[in-house]
């Protein structure tokens, strides 16, 4: 390297007139040798850089701007809102790496000056370190010069920043620490706070530039300063010097889209740095001429986004990432780009073979390219469990991007997926390609709280936004075969603003179901970063909350029981729900009410069963959230009967039957087994009938909408005074407040459904033609046990203690005038209310 003799007294424009001299300063003393993005730095090119350190730990960098003071950022020596004292810290000049016993300038610091701005409200982040002793100047250590209050940076302009900070989030620079270098443009406040303004950073969050900021970056990202390379400079060549533009601030995350880095900008503060260094020469130049000219794409406030560079699939169900492992060794391995030199897949692919042989290619789209991998790179975990089966292969040639061919989008390790994401399943690790119908794939995040609370039993609930352990979907239509599916394992891929992100990979399904339990790739973004900084990882694009989501989060434990049955977080309109329907025999005008009692069994109102379906079997079931309009496909779930059971002791009156589903319904939050109880609730109690709206002279061609509506219990006698003649043995009467009876399609089989401490339970279901008497489940829960294995009783609810069943006859006295009223007057109800309990 050639060294270029270093002139330290003349000013470049002493002989100037009217121009004050000023030291010498930002001329390396080295030739120029970069290259933009991200490399080494050679020797000599940046010689005032310098580094910080606490004690032994390497905090910060900062700029030497004379023989005795360096610039560097307040937060690099501010603890808890209180200074770092001086003795404690010191600089080292004139370094390249940070390997043990690396040359430099060690000098320990005799005073840190901190604005007061920063103490007070933590802005104006620069902080003046002075040295306990002046260094020489040498070809490795040099001033950078600093700029007047006037000096005015080009929007656009190319500068550089300098540091050893982190590659990339949290991943340290490897040894030697070699100093690295970036190249920035210069953003002009309107642009830098468009960016900022038209991008989430996180829920209700914003952020406005402040004065004495300074952006540098690109809105593509890519390229930016990171966790280390605080303090350090941002420096500007105009004529032929370097100046000090910013000192490396803060920033949202690292090298993130549209989210440039924030600088404290050094012009701003001119006279305060005058005010303290005196007696010293620093270096504050004109600026020179001419000026560089404002790029407009830099300055303006109507900024130009950039869209992720990855994710992007011009047909859903086409996965321009999909990437596929062959070898002649092995089967097959289904995987993901990540960036267009690193392709994801599981490593369990890779057990038992010899990753020294270079005979792995990878197939991509669209024309089946074989490329061959240059290494194989195994997470050390992986053999300790599924969540860790996971390898990096490096392609020994990089692909160029287009809609053919792209890489998928990663999560950050903060990245919540919000639940009813719309989802997609595709194809994981070994295996034949799946045959089956491609909306089948089809589905939607549940929450975190739901996940849990579903197929963790055990597990501690996630706290509001947390990443959870698992990620479960929630299919909106289910395979209703009783073949196996396809290949052994799936990946999610999760949709947020019209981008793709692989969510999460599933562990081998246990039988021949979808997957239900899915690792999240979140918690792998420090791995997959330690191995290629190039992968496409991207912040969150979708807070958008779905009205009643946010009721998820109000508690942080599973309702009792602990299973999921019963529990309601949608409001009364979904609790769990059936649509029972004649496939053959009962026209669209002749559903039912049904309940899930278990994931395969459902409990029915025996006269919305036909003669033929006794013989035939031919019922349908449809479970799920019902849309605005009733119809079968707004369903997500559909079940055929296989099986009508009849309490054996009561005959062919009982009131209620026991449908058996041909496979079992996996549980979600729309299609979950209902809580049973024994007992009936205390007269007075408010609970709710659930059918379906009666719309009748509405017009609506079969149009059904499932309501519910707030009853009372009312007492046995006074349910007998009401209604003439012998009542089945524990008839359940109820009274509507008015008007809302009239809602209820009396030929639905009405539910009578109370809630206890989050949990629905079902105590009976309507008798033929009635909305207000209900056969009760209390007197048959031998017979559902019996043949439910897997159906739940509480113990015990609040609403019942103190009740039993009381058989009652015509022979039970009855107040005067109420004989025979169907639909008593209300006041009257009340009034009576009371006697009637004293009665019972």
């Amino acid at each position: 390297t050639q060294t270029i003799s270093f002139t330290c007294v003349s000013s470049a424009f002493q002989n100037a007139p009217g121009k004050t001299e000023e030291p010498e300063c930002g001329r390396p003393q080295r030739p120029e040798g970069r290259i933009v993005g991200g490399s080494d730095a050679s020797v000599g090119d940046w010689p005032w850089q310098i580094a910080l350190f606490w004690g032994d730990f390497y905090m910060c960098g900062g700029s030497l701007i004379s023989e005795s003071w360096v610039l560097s950022a307040a937060h690099c020596v501010v603890q808890n809102h209180t200074t770092i004292p001086p003795e404690m810290l010191f600089v080292v000049l004139g370094a390249h790496n940070q390997m043990s016993g690396a040359p430099g300038i060690r000098r320990n610091v005799s005073q840190v000056l901190v604005h007061e701005d920063y103490l007070e409200a933590e802005i104006g982040d620069i902080t003046l370190l002075q040295l306990s002793k002046p260094v020489i100047f040498s070809d490795l250590v040099q001033p950078v010069c600093l700029p007047r209050a006037t000096h005015h940076f080009a929007h656009g302009a190319s500068c550089w920043a300098t540091g050893w900070g982190a590659i990339t989030e949290k991943v340290d620079l490897n040894p030697p620490r070699t100093l690295q270098q970036v190249e920035l443009k210069i953003l002009g406040e309107d642009a830098c706070q468009c960016l900022y303004n038209n991008t989430l950073i996180a829920q209700n969050y914003t952020f406005t530039l402040g004065p004495g900021m300074l952006c540098g970056g690109f809105p593509e990202g890519r390229k930016d300063t990171c966790q280390g390379d605080s303090g350090g400079p941002l420096v500007c060549k105009e004529g032929d010097q370097w100046f000090l533009a910013g000192i490396t601030s803060f920033g949202f995350g690292c090298a993130r889209r549209n989210k440039p880095g924030v600088f404290t900008a050094v012009a701003y503060y001119e006279d305060w740095i005058r005010e303290r260094v005196t007696g010293h020469r620093v270096a504050f130049p004109p600026q020179p001429e001419p000026l560089l000219p404002d790029l407009p794409e830099y300055s303006f406030g109507n900024c130009t986004l950039a869209l992720p560079e990855c994710g992007r699939t011009n047909r859903t169900g086409f996965w321009p990432w999909r990437a596929t492992v062959v070898s002649p060794r092995s089967k097959p391995c289904h995987g993901v780009m990540v960036s267009e030199n690193w392709v994801l897949v599981p490593a369990s692919c890779f057990q038992g073979l010899d990753l020294n042989k270079k005979d792995f290619e990878v197939v991509l789209p669209p024309k089946a390219m074989r490329i061959p991998v240059a290494q194989v790179v195994l997470n050390e975990n992986y053999t300790k469990s599924y969540d860790y089966d996971l390898a990096l292969l490096q392609l020994q040639v990089p692909l160029n991007r287009s809609d053919n061919t792209r890489p998928v989008c990663l999560p950050m390790v903060d990245h919540y997926f919000l639940p009813g994401s719309q989802c997609r399943l595709a194809q994981w690790g070994p295996g034949e390609p799946p045959t089956v119908d491609t909306s089948l794939l089809e589905s939607q995040m549940m929450s975190g709280w739901w996940c849990s609370c579903l197929y963790q039993e055990g597990a501690l609930v996630p706290r509001p936004q947390a990443v959870p352990e698992a990620l479960c979907p929630y299919y909106r239509r289910e395979e209703e075969t009783h073949r196996c599916w396809m290949g052994s394992r799936w990946s999610l891929l999760c949709q947020e603003s019209g981008t793709w992100f692989l969510a999460a990979v599933s562990v081998p399904p246990e039988n021949c179901l979808r997957p239900q339990i899915f690792s999240p790739m979140q918690t792998h973004d420090f791995w997959i970063r330690s191995i290629t900084i190039n992968a496409y990882m991207e912040d969150q694009l979708d807070w958008n909350w779905k009205e009643g989501t946010q009721a998820l989060f109000s508690s942080k434990s599973c309702p009792p029981p602990l299973s999921p049955r019963g529990k309601d977080t949608w409001g009364a309109l979904q609790v769990p729900v059936l649509g029972v329907m004649g496939r053959e025999h009962v026209t669209w005008g002749e559903f039912c009410i049904g309940i899930l009692v278990s994931p395969r069994w459902v409990l029915a109102a025996s006269h919305c069963v036909t003669r033929q379906a006794y013989m035939e079997s031919s019922l349908r079931v449809y479970l799920g959230k019902a849309g605005p309009e009733f119809t079968a496909p707004s369903f997500p779930v559909s079940r055929l009967v296989r099986n009508i059971q009849l309490p054996s002791l009561v005959g062919s009156r009982a009131p209620l039957v026991l449908l058996e589903l041909d496979t079992r319904v996996e549980p979600s939050p729309s299609t979950l087994p209902v809580c049973l109880h024994d007992k009936p609730a205390l007269p007075g109690t408010n609970c709710w009938v659930l059918g379906w709206q009666d719309n009748q002279g509405l017009m609506i061609l079969l149009s059904k909408v499932p309501l519910a509506v707030e009853v009372s219990i009312l007492p046995p006698g006074l349910c007998h005074c009401f209604h003439q003649g012998e009542l089945p043995f524990g008839t359940i009467c109820v009274q509507y407040s008015k008007g809302t009876e009239a809602r209820l399609q009396v030929d639905s089989a009405p539910a009578l459904l109370c809630k206890e401490q989050g949990s629905w339970v079902l105590l009976g279901l309507a008798l033929r033609g009635s909305r207000k008497l209900f056969a009760p489940v209390g007197p048959l829960e031998s017979w559902v046990s019996h043949t439910v294995g897997e159906a739940s009783f509480l113990d015990q609810a609040s609403f019942s203690k103190g009740s039993t069943f009381k058989p009652y006859s015509v022979r039970d006295p009855c107040p005067p005038g109420l004989s025979g009223a169907s639909t008593p007057p209300r006041a009257a109800l009340l009034l009576l209310l009371p006697l009637f309990l004293l009665l019972v």
